[in-house]
């Protein structure tokens, strides 16, 4: 078994890390908090146009951040031309569409699976509403996810919401254009407690099977069950090739929504893992993306550490000998197939990214870069009066 190296990372991997790109979500940028208070923080985007700029910044100081996603209707604005313009401006682009289906009255029982087939078309005009902005903005996804549910057995007929909702999604699907796709995410529960309308991968796998090649899973690092095995589930989907992307994030309870690879790095370093082996990185038909809320700290440096922490991951899942694990699994050389995991995943690649960063006159440590810029001065003093954007606006 050889080992990896502990100080260089070798030209192939250097090339295969410029190839990275992990879009950021506008709503990283805004005003959250906990169930109970959203807190209002200094420098916070009043609009849509404000969170590009901020997400710009990342973009800037770690050339890993191409493209920003937007909420609909959370990123609402007068023209998209002009918000499309102002994201190229700042040398970006217009990412993920994501619906929402879970801020309005109307949808309390259900939106694209209610009882009410002039709700459902509600939910639906809502979704092809979203695939227009896709046409303005040059958007390729379209991500769902649904609060849909129910609390109490007996509550709700679960089989007739399946074919509700793909009787729905079909519609939806049948509206996109080009190269326009259908990403279904998932999660276990919440704000439904008793059953969940799509609540793990396998029923969203079975609803985007029905509706066309470009129908894709969607996998929320989040959204699972404590104990889950997510790189199983990354590796079953890239097989199946149904893995449409991925919002990264990190929990310790459930869908915390916190800095990726704050709570289990090594979960991370796996998950890179099975996206490399599985083809799935450096892919464009798998969008990595941030799905993260900033309660506490500088949203900004926020979402510059999340990218920092996949980069570093994806170098060490990099590093991993396949020759080598392969022979060792092989052989049933059972702790030796593990050590050439730990290997790689205890190898500090640090020194090494920052030394790379610099030779492409980027800056060497991205945090302290950004510190010292004077950007978040600029918008504490600037942004001054007005609504603040938050979760939810």
């Amino acid at each position: 078994m050889t080992t990896p190296t502990t100080s260089v990372l070798s030209d192939e991997i250097l090339g295969q890390l410029e190839k990275q790109a992990i879009e950021l979500p506008s709503w990283a940028f805004g005003n959250s908090g906990t169930r109970f208070k959203v807190f209002a923080t200094p420098g916070t985007p009043r609009d849509p146009f404000e969170k590009i700029s901020d997400a710009a910044q990342v973009n800037k100081l770690t050339a890993l951040a191409p493209s920003v996603a937007l909420h609909i209707p959370w990123d609402l604005v007068d023209s998209f031309d002009d918000l499309r313009k102002h994201a190229e401006d700042n040398g970006v682009e217009l990412g993920t569409i994501n619906s929402n289906t879970f801020q309005d009255d109307d949808y309390k029982f259900g939106a694209l699976t209610h009882e009410d087939a002039a709700i459902r078309q509600k939910a639906i005009d809502h979704h092809l509403a979203c695939i227009d902005v896709m046409d303005a903005t040059g958007s390729r996804d379209l991500k769902i996810w649904l609060a849909e549910g129910s609390n109490y057995p007996g509550q709700a007929d679960m089989r007739g919401r399946q074919d509700r909702l793909n009787e729905s999604l079909q519609k939806i699907y049948d509206r996109l254009s080009g190269e326009q796709r259908l990403v279904l995410e998932y999660k276990f529960f919440e704000p439904a407690f008793y059953h969940t309308d799509v609540p793990d991968w396998g029923t969203s796998y079975a609803q985007v099977a029905t509706l066309g090649e470009r129908a894709m899973v969607c996998l929320d690092t989040g959204h699972h069950a404590p104990g889950t095995n997510i790189e199983f589930i990354v590796m079953q989907l890239l097989r199946l090739g149904k893995l449409g992307s991925f919002d990264f994030n990190s929990r310790f309870y459930a869908d915390d929504d916190l800095i990726v690879g704050a709570a289990d790095p090594f979960q991370l370093f796996r998950i890179v893992f099975e996206v490399i082996r599985g083809g799935g990185y450096a892919n464009p038909d798998v969008a990595f993306m941030l799905d993260q809320c900033h309660n506490v700290e500088n949203k900004i440096l926020g979402q510059i550490r999340s990218v920092l922490n996949v980069q570093e991951m994806t170098a060490r899942a990099l590093l991993v000998d396949q020759e080598a694990l392969r022979a060792a699994q092989v052989s049933g050389d059972v702790l030796g197939a593990n050590a050439v995991f730990m290997d790689a995943f205890y190898t500090d690649v640090r020194p090494a990214l920052a030394e790379w960063r610099e030779s492409r006159g980027l800056p060497a440590d991205p945090m302290a870069a950004y510190l010292a810029s004077g950007y978040q001065e600029k918008i504490e003093a600037e942004r001054v009066g007005g609504v603040q954007a938050g979760w939810g606006a």
